[in-house]
């Protein structure tokens, strides 16, 4: 075992035989807060972190379908855990997690995934840049540097239509599909906001507002998750709206405006997007608290986790951040957080995840995945300082 595989391990050692810390210490709670609604985010938002980092054990046994790309440390589907626990250890202050991540990124060797262009290879370095905007460490983000820096000097101009049939997609050359835009645009936004230079989060805008204008229905205010969905209809006649695939891009708006100055000329549009997509949203949750796979299509719906998270992220945050105020947000995101809270078993493993995929799919109690216990360690670091 190398070195740095060694270290990762003792820190996963630490995590699974180290008690979590007694919840009289978490960063402070609004004054406005349900102290119970608080304590609950921080105990399950705990439970679930505290699990998948014991289960990262390289073989992922627990995972159905795609284990391969389980597997894969820079990858997406890792690199989206990584990005809820970041935010979750934002929120505890909690050590171990900030040292889970560091660990991961040494045995990484701060890299990104093989393919150069490939938004689903660029998400792991969000926690990178993350760690570096607490130690100012330059190694942190050399890799993405000097990859976005390349991507700038000769963009893409793929066009943005998806193939069917095909497995390497040409258009993955930009972001043509929603999953993308959580994965890339947040990436290049953070960078911009950690190392001054303006240049990232300008080619995120641009993009971002091309895939936008490509993807979103103006009809329904929802994304299509790729172009083969434009004509394709139910058995009812609906559209086909993918519950995570809109949750994808629901919390990368979130991660953009995080990240997206104050004063950036695009901001008011995406503030309008989000106020949009979240009026829309409460208007689709199902009575139980979660949103059906296929949004548009309630009925026969079994629970699905990934999505609801996302839901309930953003709904947090928006209430938190004052962009949602009226009463309906935080009730919704109340009954979303309820939902989810059903779905973390007593050892802290998050079920009802639909696996991967791209569209609305069967989902059982126990599916698991690792980007199903990032989006919700994003909505527990939400919901636990929420004014609710």
């Amino acid at each position: 075992m190398t070195p740095t595989r060694l270290r990762l391990a003792a820190a996963l050692a630490c995590l699974a035989l180290a008690p979590a810390p007694a919840l009289a210490r978490p960063a402070p709670i609004p004054a406005a807060a349900s102290p119970d609604l608080a304590a609950s985010a921080l105990t399950l938002g705990r439970a679930v972190a505290d699990w998948q980092l014991r289960y990262l054990d390289g073989r992922f046994d627990y995972v159905q379908t795609h284990r391969p790309g389980t597997q894969n440390p820079r990858g997406w589907i890792q690199g989206a855990f990584y990005v809820g626990l970041a935010a979750f250890a934002d929120r505890t202050g909690d050590a171990r997690y900030v040292e889970a991540i560091r660990a991961h990124g040494v045995q990484e060797g701060w890299g990104l995934g093989a393919r150069p262009l490939h938004a689903d290879d660029h998400v792991v370095a969000q926690s990178w840049i993350w760690l570096y905007r607490r130690d100012r460490d330059p190694a942190r983000i050399a890799p993405v540097k000097a990859r976005f820096d390349a991507i700038l000097a000769a963009p893409p101009e793929a066009d943005l239509t998806f193939i069917d049939g095909t497995e390497n997609q040409p258009c993955q050359a930009r972001w043509c599909w929603s999953d993308a835009l959580f994965m890339g645009p947040p990436t290049w936004t953070a960078l911009s906001a950690a190392t001054g230079d303006p240049r990232y989060a300008a080619y995120a805008d641009r993009e971002f507002w091309a895939t936008t204008d490509w993807l979103l229905d103006k009809e329904t205010g929802l994304y299509f998750r790729d172009s083969r969905f434009f004509d394709r209809r139910d058995d009812q006649g609906r559209k086909i709206f993918w519950s995570r695939g809109n949750g994808w891009v629901y919390a990368g708006l979130v991660n953009i405006l995080k990240t997206l100055p104050a004063d950036h000329p695009s901001r008011p549009r995406y503030v309008a997007l989000f106020q949009r997509m979240s009026a829309r949203l409460v208007s689709l949750q199902k009575s139980d608290g979660y949103w059906s796979v296929s949004l548009l299509a309630p009925e026969h719906s079994p629970p699905e986790s990934s999505g609801t998270s996302f839901f309930v992220y953003g709904l947090a945050w928006g209430v938190n951040q004052g962009l949602l105020t009226a009463p309906r947000y935080a009730a919704s995101a109340r009954l979303g957080w309820s939902a989810l809270a059903r779905a973390v078993r007593p050892d802290g493993m998050i079920g009802w995840v639909q696996q991967v995929g791209y569209a609305p799919d069967h989902v059982e109690a126990d599916d698991t995945q690792l980007y199903g216990a990032g989006a919700f360690l994003l909505a527990a670091s939400e919901v636990s300082r929420g004014r609710f």
